[in-house]
């Protein structure tokens, strides 16, 4: 069993059919065992039947050769299951079934008695003989016992059997599966699918092929055209600030250009931004970064605490930093200072005024919590490049796609939580720190 992303119960495939079959092997031993015991029971009725009309038919033959009436009653004395009586109008052969107390059973039984009219010596009698039918359901049930055990057997083997090949046909899907499941469209490792003579499989894998390495080049493609085109725009982006820097300091300047060449250089700077940050993260994709140090957070933070407490002053909000233990990791020191800088930069900016900013670290985590909306942020989006919960707000987008990077290059973990109005962002190391 387990659980989907709904949270509902799901189960695998081989279980799915190996189920079904048992319920419906079940029903059908259900259903056969009583009609097998029924009709077993009707065959050995018949077949006692057809016994006592055999003896009687053998009397019948016997008694026609001076059969007397003191042969009769010897007859009736020494034959306890056979009785010839005077006639009691029966006219032809009749067998019916009674429940009779049985002296050596000490107790009532089924038996099967016929009745028919015989003739000996031109006087007219009736033959009377009866069958004990305990014996015939002991072996019937005996019967009805080895055949459920047998089927029980055959479906207990069958089940095993087909699902033992069934998981040896099914393994190809499985790894196909397990491929998928870890591939990563990023990490320039395409799955090697393992070759299967089964021909819906082979087609499967050889789809997904297919498909994998057609959205791979797209993927590559966009990706060169978002590093090629970040760098093309740093040139015409440093002349185009040049520019206003130029036309700023011209004299005579009035009031409304001033504030026309404000907002050009805050569209610049903020174009700047989005360029370094494209840049960043097409060489984070690249794996650019891949000398590692040890660094020691809460040194880091210290020494930056001074920028960042400017930075959040128009806004008046208060920094509270909780130290419990020294958390040292081994990263990049790069993406270590972008990885703090954007986490302490979106508390900043997403705060509310008179806000506040906690910081917190363990052995193992460092947590960012600030206040802001009044409500939990969307989780499914939060991470997402250009995702904005405030339209409005002045950044790209960008920080917290680059953040989850960072923090996916280095197998870490990153969890959102709101909490007593905090918005926290908890970032997991996931190994032992020293």
């Amino acid at each position: 069993m387990a659980w989907d992303t709904n949270g509902k119960m799901t189960r695998k495939l081989l279980n799915k059919t190996t189920y079904s079959f048992l319920i419906y092997s079940v029903i059908i031993l259900l259903i056969a065992a009583p009609v097998f015991y029924f009709i077993s029971q009707w065959l050995y009725i018949y077949e006692t039947d057809e016994v006592l009309l055999f003896h009687k038919g053998a009397f019948a033959k016997e008694s026609k050769e001076d059969f007397t009436e003191s042969d009769i009653a010897a007859w009736n004395k020494y034959n306890r299951d056979v009785e010839i009586v005077g006639d009691m109008g029966v006219t032809k052969d009749s067998i019916v079934g009674k429940m009779l107390f049985d002296s050596i059973a000490n107790e009532k039984e089924p038996f099967r008695i016929l009745y028919s009219p015989v003739t000996i010596n031109g006087k007219k009698f009736t033959y009377i003989e009866k069958s004990n039918l305990v014996e015939m359901e002991g072996m019937v049930f005996s019967i009805a016992s080895m055949f459920i055990i047998i089927i029980i057997i055959l479906l207990v083997g069958i089940i095993i059997l087909s699902k033992r090949l069934a998981s040896k046909i099914w393994k190809p899907f499985y790894d196909t599966l397990k491929q998928i499941e870890d591939f990563e469209i990023d990490k320039n490792k395409p799955p090697h699918f393992t070759p299967t003579s089964i021909d819906e499989f082979d087609r499967l894998n050889k789809s997904l092929e297919r498909l994998i390495e057609k959205n791979t080049a797209i993927y590559k493609s966009q990706r060169e055209f978002v590093e090629n085109a970040a760098h093309e725009l740093q040139t015409p982006l440093a002349l185009f600030q040049t520019k206003i820097d130029t036309l700023s300091q011209l004299p005579n300047l009035t009031k409304e250009h001033s504030q026309l060449l404000g907002s050009l250089n805050n569209d610049v700077s903020r174009l700047n931004r989005l360029n370094k940050n494209l840049l960043l993260l097409s060489k984070i994709e690249n794996d650019s970064y891949f000398e590692k140090q040890p660094v020691i957070l809460n040194d880091y933070i210290k020494k930056h605490l001074d920028f960042f407490s400017e930075q959040a002053k128009s806004k008046s909000i208060s920094i509270v930093v909780e130290f419990n233990k020294p958390l040292q990791i081994n990263s990049n020191p790069v993406l270590t200072e972008v990885l703090i800088n954007n986490l302490f930069l979106n508390a900043i900016r997403h705060n509310s005024k008179d806000g506040k900013i906690i910081i917190r670290t363990s052995d193992k985590t460092i947590t960012f919590s600030n206040t802001g909306p009044e409500t939990s942020l969307n989780i499914n989006k939060l991470f997402n490049r250009f995702s904005k919960s405030d339209p409005s707000a002045q950044g790209n987008g960008l920080g917290l796609a680059i953040v989850k990077k960072i923090v996916e290059l280095n197998n870490w973990n990153i969890t959102y939580n709101f909490q007593d109005g905090l918005h926290s962002f908890t970032v997991q190391f996931e190994f032992s720190t020293t």
